[in-house]
């Protein structure tokens, strides 16, 4: 994946250059907003990171012009903490927000999460041995009968069915069902998992469909019949 960085601080930048390239993607940097904008208009990166406070032109000032020939995924990066800041900077058309300082997994948490809500497209039907999800009519059949999930747990249902066998971290898991990370902690998943268990396991002590990974996160086990 191809991800611009856009930080004024150089140690700051180069951290975070080295980290994403580590994780396997593309990264190209500026320093400042003007060279930001040449930068995706030339380089069509997949994702921008963008910070708030730039030289030349600050990110809202880059998020705005950005927005006028591209619909690249964007993450604000600010030392900004206010609720008005952040619904600022969603109203404006970014697709998360981070605030320093931040934890990296955290920010590759963020990362997959967005890329994973942009790059959806039609819905899923998945399809196993025992549970039938259907996307569009957000439906859940469990073994032939018709399951009633509250909304985070068909969430979190098709989160882990998206990608049978990979293991979802726990941090990656709250980016991605609960965006506004301080109504939430690792115990929200943990429960949510308890309770998703109770309603499609055959034994939801001796879980076979959502399994925990100890010290990593939950995965989705059922062998895989179809994805369309």
């Amino acid at each position: 994946m191809r991800i611009l960085v856009v930080e004024d601080d150089a140690r700051s930048r180069d951290l975070l250059v080295r980290y994403l390239r580590a994780k396997g993607h593309d990264v190209a940097s500026a320093a400042d907003g003007a060279r930001a904008l040449d930068a995706a208009a030339t380089g069509s990166p997949d994702l921008v990171l963008l910070d708030v406070n730039l030289p030349v032109m600050d990110g809202w000032g880059v998020l705005e012009a950005l927005r006028k020939f591209s619909q690249v995924p964007v993450i604000m990066v600010t030392v900004h903490d206010s609720a008005r800041d952040k619904v600022a900077g969603l109203e404006s058309g970014a697709d998360d927000y981070i605030t320093k300082p931040f934890d990296l997994r955290e920010l590759d948490a963020r990362i997959q999460a967005v890329m994973r809500r942009c790059q959806a497209s039609a819905p899923l039907v998945i399809r196993t041995a025992e549970v039938i999800l259907d996307d569009e009519r957000k439906e859940v059949t469990v073994r032939g009968h018709p399951v009633a999930l509250s909304p985070k747990e068909y969430e979190l249902l098709r989160l882990l069915a998206s990608r049978p066998g990979r293991v979802f971290p726990t941090e990656e898991i709250l980016a991605a069902i609960w965006p506004d990370r301080d109504a939430a902690a690792a115990e929200d998943v943990k429960k949510y998992v308890h309770m998703l268990r109770a309603k499609i396991e055959r034994d939801p002590a001796v879980p076979t469909i959502i399994v925990t990974a100890r010290g990593f996160g939950y995965r989705f086990t059922p062998p895989l019949e179809g994805v369309r």
